[in-house]
């Protein structure tokens, strides 16, 4: 009983008070419960990466148990050059484009990706579920660079550096890539009669 009460303190103690540095200096030092807690604290958004990469819940969930395998081993490595999380990022992406490669895609019908309320001024506030899917599709339109570049940037939050730092290129690459897809996405959406309130 002693021991079932002192690992979840031990776990919150982690989550409250340990950055992202020292959880991998504790999963570096094949600490379990670091890296618990890393995959508490960033689990769902390299999931949902993984998934808008591969397109599958199947192969998005093998990335993410792929992806936290290269954690456990290579956590040491981490340079500290951008954030965790943009290191994070890195790997999975790694993970989702060997798998990509490697097995043929299957439909999204599982996953439930949204435009976040404060995302780019083309997707603004889409209220209904029809809405909501036309806007799904209409990203999948876009080539994967473009898709992965909005995804890093208003889905994870990253800055146009750690979104270079992901996708190993330079950051006026990351730009351009950004302001093409926004025009892609605008046109896409006006052919199909959702033009969002605030677009120019």
């Amino acid at each position: 009983m002693q021991a079932e009460r002192t690992m979840p303190r031990t776990m919150n103690n982690y989550l409250s008070s340990s950055s992202d540095e020292d959880l991998l200096k504790g999963i570096s030092r094949k600490d379990k419960a670091a890296l618990d807690s890393l995959y508490m604290r960033y689990g769902q958004r390299l999931f949902a990466y993984a998934l808008r990469l591969t397109e599958n819940p199947a192969m998005a969930e093998d990335v993410l148990q792929e992806g936290l395998l290269i954690v456990w081993r290579k956590a040491r490595t981490f340079r500290g050059e951008g954030s965790v999380l943009s290191w994070l990022l890195g790997i999975i992406r790694i993970k989702a484009l060997q798998t990509y490669r490697q097995k043929p895609l299957d439909s999204i019908e599982e996953s439930d990706i949204e435009i976040p309320d404060d995302s780019i001024s083309l997707e603004t506030r889409v209220s209904s579920q029809e809405q909501d899917a036309r806007v799904r599709a209409a990203l999948q339109r876009l080539s994967p660079e473009h898709r992965e570049v909005l995804e890093l940037i208003f889905y994870q939050g990253l800055s146009q550096r750690e979104v270079a730092q992901v996708c190993k290129c330079p950051v006026g690459t990351v730009k351009s890539r950004l302001s093409y897809a926004r025009q892609q996405l605008r046109g896409i959406l006006t052919r199909d009669g959702l033009q969002p309130k605030d677009a120019k």
